[in-house]
């Protein structure tokens, strides 16, 4: 679905509280200001900047004035008959899930353009033309790579893809970080111990391996209970807590505030 966020903001204007997206989620900014988040994580709008969200995130924003630009929203399966693959995303670090990489500036020289493709896949989108997602999603392959080229960490190369070990321990805490939540859990799964897993963590993210496995459990905590579907012993149950004491000790000792306390201020 690709739309202009003025319209979609009109058909959807209740979106104010934290939510999250089962699909891929991009919006680029032509006019507007406020801010928005990611994941907790907060950035200003303001035109020029393009946004990217992966399946699963916790998503909210509060405008100031009028606010347009374009939005697209698309599945795994659509990104899946893309002729690289299912692993195409892989390339871009915009859809790697990290809040602090999802959000970009675009250089004026390069707007014109993305603009331009935007209004391709609009025109391309209100067609009736049999093929024309397969335009679409060669629009967007375009889209993604101009906005790769385009920001500020174009021509960088993630430093984990300079490291293997790294690079699987955080695809295998994506995995069982409800089961696993310790460090020599994931250092044997990687056949090598947890002190040398330890050490490559802080050498190549600066943080330790236990540190990335609780930050997973704790981004995970927070977005369940953004939303009221479970209560808190529900979701100490996802996340595979003994009890819901346990949880809400673990909870306060690294965010400061209880499970409680949390969601109460999620929803003023």
């Amino acid at each position: 679905m690709c739309d202009r966020f003025a319209h979609y903001l009109d058909v959807h204007s209740d979106l104010h509280f934290p939510h999250r997206h089962s699909f891929y989620h991009l919006v680029y900014f032509t006019r507007g200001s406020g801010h928005h988040s990611i994941d907790f994580v907060k950035f200003p709008v303001k035109p020029g900047t393009i946004y990217f969200m992966a399946p699963g995130q916790v998503h909210t924003w509060m405008f100031k004035g009028d606010t347009d630009g374009y939005i697209i929203n698309f599945s795994e399966e659509f990104l899946g008959k893309v002729p690289a693959g299912a692993s195409f995303t892989d390339r871009f670090p915009f859809f790697s899930g990290n809040a602090t990489e999802q959000s970009l500036v675009i250089p004026l020289k390069a707007r014109a353009i993305i603009e331009q493709i935007f209004e391709n896949i609009l025109a391309e989108d209100g067609s009736g033309y049999n093929d024309k997602y397969d335009m679409i999603r060669a629009a967007s392959v375009q889209l993604f790579i101009h906005v790769k080229r385009n920001s500020a960490s174009a021509g960088k190369i993630a430093i984990t893809q300079y490291s293997p070990v790294i690079t699987n321990f955080k695809t295998l805490i994506e995995t069982h970080y409800k089961e696993k939540k310790l460090t020599k859990d994931y250092a044997s799964l990687l056949f090598i111990t947890p002190n040398h897993l330890n050490a490559l963590s802080r050498q190549v993210v600066g943080r330790s391996a236990g540190e990335l496995i609780r930050e997973r459990i704790l981004l995970e905590a927070k977005r369940l209970l953004v939303n009221a579907e479970q209560n808190i012993n529900e979701i100490a149950s996802e996340l595979n807590f003994a009890d819901n004491s346990y949880f809400s000790k673990f909870f306060k000792k690294y965010t400061g505030t209880s499970p409680e306390i949390f969601r109460n201020k999620s929803h003023q």
